[in-house]
């Protein structure tokens, strides 16, 4: 049996739920280690680095491992590089993953309260939703630095909750790493999960979240129409 969803409030990952970042962050890791002499990395291997912030990108790329921590002189070097790359590129290539726009229409009808929770920094993150033509669907925006602590921790969600006034039992988590899924375990919150996303190449199954989707539009088949 499917299981139901009746939140007041819904929750929302960025990169690898509701937009492919992919193509700009590739394209900055590579200027980024091509200014620095080395070679570049391409899509497919930035595309499984991806979703925990950009600083862990650039880490990520100039070790070539998930867990690796570079020279400090080299990232030192290394991150204003990407910064100003991604800076100047954020946006030109990333689009909408499809079902997203259905998706956040079916949340805005149905009055819902819906916020965006990302580990990418504001600088990025807001620029991004404004240039995709989605920012005023969201009532709050938490990036990876708005607070002290950021996913998996609980706090960013926790935040939100209390901002639109809401319990965790009625609220819903809907992302596409583990990150996700232990942000919301811990803040009590029921967790969906795309089934496209950047997990680094696992099936997000295996974190346990309460359901998977293939789409955003597929949201609707899970929420109840009479609230918890």
């Amino acid at each position: 049996m499917t299981q139901r969803f009746g939140p007041k409030m819904v929750l929302i990952d960025l990169d690898g739920t509701l937009v492919d970042s992919v193509p700009d962050l590739t394209h900055s890791v590579d200027a980024m280690m091509t200014e620095l002499g080395r070679p570049p990395h391409g899509e497919a291997a930035v595309r499984n680095w991806v979703g925990n912030g950009v600083e862990r990108l650039v880490k990520r790329a100039l070790t070539g491992t998930l867990d690796g921590e570079p020279d400090p002189a080299d990232f030192d070097r290394a991150y204003p590089i990407f910064l100003e790359r991604y800076t100047a590129h954020n946006g030109e290539h990333s689009r909408l993953y499809p079902g997203v726009a259905e998706g956040l229409e079916l949340l805005a009808a149905r009055g819902m309260q819906v916020g965006c929770v990302t580990n990418k920094a504001a600088q990025f993150t807001e620029p991004l939703l404004a240039a995709l033509g989605v920012a005023a669907h969201f009532g709050i925006i938490i990036s990876g630095d708005t607070l002290p602590e950021k996913k998996p921790s609980p706090l960013p969600l926790l935040h939100a909750a209390e901002h639109f006034g809401v319990a965790p039992a009625a609220s819903l988590m809907v992302g596409d790493s583990i990150s996700d899924v232990k942000a919301a375990r811990g803040a009590g919150f029921p967790v969906v999960c795309v089934s496209y996303g950047y997990n680094h190449g696992l099936d997000i199954r295996d974190a346990g979240p309460d359901a998977v989707i293939d789409s955003l539009a597929e949201l609707a088949g899970l929420l109840t129409t009479d609230g918890i």
